[in-house]
């Protein structure tokens, strides 16, 4: 009988082994910062959070229940019996239309789509190093005809870590959405916490029937117990594919059974499939690309309102962090006060809300694109005039000591493409000449005034008067094939052609860094042998309180000591501007300094920086080819400030640039380094 039952004992032991998801440890250094344990069925990873302390995840080895035992920060269990979900939607890609994967035009939320849940087959799982992060893979993973893995990776020094289905499918011309979260089948938090889209802190008790699409702050959703705080959060950049709008669509959700998909009472980010009801182009997902559906999520053991005024600091509070020596400019606003609010008679208040946001977000310097078809750009010439002396005076009235708001448009005539026009004060021109006008005259009224009927005059107005011109959105929406269809013409060539402008689009999950159809431009702008640069540009629409600006906004840090009076003319940025003396981020990653030493054998920088950095890249040219040297940073932890020297090979190069990107996919780069 005793051999009987240990025979059986031995069976049942088999048989939970055989169960049990075996797990690769082969690339884990078992003599680093982080620590694997291998229990019965569980597997505990323990890592240092730097002033939090210790950070635990327990991962469930079984095939059945809860994938995420159990999570602790100080010994202090703050969540458990949680499930990674993920709700992938698919649509088609337009390729053929316009230009290919770079279409903005696309409509894709009126095109058949279909979400799937991501489910997960627990096969295998693995640990491994890379840096200072610990990343643990668990397989398999599908949803229709994309597959892949779990990662789960761990940001050591910090109670940061993110929790991704990478998939991929070999179908073309595919688009995607995902929806993400945690839930749990039996009672985890006490309460669920948020901000309100003006900064209030809002809780409800985590009990509901249903699920709840909510308009927050700082695009964070937590669970509150007891012991502490859990925040579920996105890359605050990534994971919003471009809009004309930054309305705030709703990009958090709690409640019971998401979508009746996500089986069980969880929190987590959305999107929503219709956007703005415009152009939805959503995100790119090219054959055999790892496409990365991710979320973060930060430990805490206080209650809500400090957890999130520790995800807050990721992003300096959703701001643009002073640095010395610098200003920062956004550039590219539809925000049509003039047309729609001053000309047509609406009360105008002595701070209007756009005004608030701009000033709320850190920004110093912002350059207008007013009159975007809402005015008279050819005539008649009264209205015309009438409409410029409105924007000068509205721009000198709202810029203060440390605020400067500045004249711009989005010309759109003469030179093909969308463009932006620039100048360092206020100018009087109008986009159209009969034979018999004369080119410049003065107005008792306006002083001197330019009448513009072809590309030969613009160029010459652009000279006369100091400005700059640049592509807008180059090689996408209305800029389609610009600036290359232009680049050999006088104006192009010319000093007075700055460039063009950076802004993310289109969205690429799989993607290391950002807005990759602008960078691949200054590297051919590079190589084509004018001395041109990007611009950051926000091409947003609506400016309000309410919406979600951030996520969509970017930054020029400028070199400026000072910002000049607006009566006095801003020629200082524009100077700036075209010496080339400033660098473009997306606020988390910034590059107070840059040089190359006189060799050209090392470019010293000083990087200050949130999410723990991902890599830095040295990108020259060669007058053909672009060469590209990637420098891993993935032994950098969250928030720090530190010079970095890296070697480099530039011989026969012409060029040499750098961009610096994060583990959240937020990046910078400077401007190139011309080497003559």
């Amino acid at each position: 009988m005793h051999r009987i039952r240990l025979l059986l004992i031995f069976i049942v032991s088999l048989q939970a082994k055989a169960q049990q998801v075996p797990v690769d440890l082969s690339s884990f250094n078992k003599k680093g910062e982080a620590k694997a344990a291998i229990s019965h069925d569980q597997l505990t990873i323990t890592w240092p959070a730097g002033n939090a302390g210790e950070a635990q995840l327990i991962f469930n080895l079984s095939r059945e229940g809860a994938l995420l035992r159990s999570m602790l920060l100080n010994k202090k269990e703050v969540a458990r019996q949680l499930d990674p979900v993920f709700l992938l939607t698919i649509s088609r890609r337009d390729l053929v239309s316009q230009n290919g994967w770079n279409i903005f035009f696309d409509k894709t939320h009126l095109k058949p789509r279909q979400t799937f849940p991501v489910l997960l087959n627990r096969k295998n799982a693995s640990v491994r190093n890379e840096g200072s992060r610990t990343i643990v893979r668990i397989g398999e993973v599908a949803a229709g005809p994309f597959s892949g893995n779990i990662e789960v990776t761990l940001y050591h020094g910090s109670p940061l870590f993110n929790i991704a289905a990478v998939m991929s499918t070999a179908i073309d011309s595919t688009a995607i959405l995902y929806d993400a979260g945690l839930v749990a089948k039996e009672k985890v938090w006490d309460k669920i916490a948020w901000s309100d889209t003006e900064g209030r802190i809002q809780s409800a008790a985590a009990s509901s029937d249903s699920s709840v699409n909510m308009a927050v702050k700082y695009r964070t959703i937590i669970g509150e117990s007891e012991k502490g705080s859990l925040a579920v959060f996105p890359a605050p950049h990534q994971y919003f594919y471009p809009l004309d709008e930054a309305f705030n669509l709703k990009f958090t959700w709690y409640g019971k059974d998401y979508r009746q998909l996500a089986k069980g009472f969880g929190i987590g980010i959305r999107q929503d499939p219709m956007g703005d009801n415009r152009f939805v182009p959503w995100f790119n997902a090219p054959p055999n690309t790892q496409q990365r559906l991710n979320f973060f999520c930060l430990l805490d053991t206080k209650k809500a309102p400090e957890a999130l005024e520790a995800v807050k600091q990721f992003t300096h509070g959703d701001t643009y962090k002073p640095l010395p020596g610098y200003k920062t400019m956004s550039s590219h606003f539809h925000n049509e006060y003039v047309m729609k609010h001053i000309l047509a008679g609406k009360p105008v208040p002595e701070d209007p809300d756009f005004m608030k946001v701009f000033r709320n977000t850190g920004i110093n310097i912002v350059h207008l694109a007013e009159f975007h078809y809402t005015a008279h750009p050819k005539g008649p010439d009264a209205q015309r005039l009438k409409e410029l002396k409105t924007l000068h005076d509205m721009c000198k009235q709202f810029s203060k000591n440390d605020f400067l708001l500045l004249p711009g448009e989005e010309p759109n005539e003469f030179y093909g493409g969308h463009w932006l026009s620039f100048f360092p004060k206020p100018v009087y021109w109008i986009m159209s000449r009969k034979p018999d006008a004369p080119f410049v005259e003065a107005d008792p009224q306006y002083g001197k005034v330019y009448r513009i009927g072809n590309k030969e005059e613009m160029l010459k107005l652009l000279e006369l008067e100091k400005g700059l011109a640049w592509t807008a959105h180059p090689r996408t929406k209305g800029s389609t094939g610009y600036p290359d269809k232009y680049k050999n013409e006088p104006f192009f060539t010319s000093d007075r052609f700055f460039g063009g402008a950076w802004k993310a689009m289109p969205a690429d999950l799989s993607i290391e860094r950002l807005g990759i159809r602008v960078l691949d431009l200054l590297d051919d702008m590079a190589n084509w042998g004018g001395k041109k640069h990007i611009l950051a540009e926000a091409d947003l629409f609506t400016i309000t309180p309410q919406n979600e600006m951030y996520a969509h906004l970017n930054v020029n840090y400028l070199q400026l000591d000072k910002l000049p009076a607006y009566e006095n003319g801003w020629q200082p940025i524009l100077d700036a501007m075209q010496q080339g003396k400033f660098f473009v981020t997306t606020g988390e990653v910034l590059i107070p300094s840059a040089k190359l030493s006189p060799d050209h054998s090392q470019i010293t920088m000083r990087i200050n920086w949130t999410f723990p950095l991902s890599h830095a890249t040295i990108i020259s040219g060669d007058g053909e080819k672009v060469y590209r040297e990637r420098i891993n940073l993935d032994e950098t932890k969250a928030f720090g400030d530190k010079e970095f020297t890296f070697k480099t090979k530039l011989q026969n190069r012409k060029w040499v640039r750098v961009e610096v990107w994060d583990a959240a996919v937020n990046g910078a780069f400077t401007q190139p380094f011309w080497l003559e």
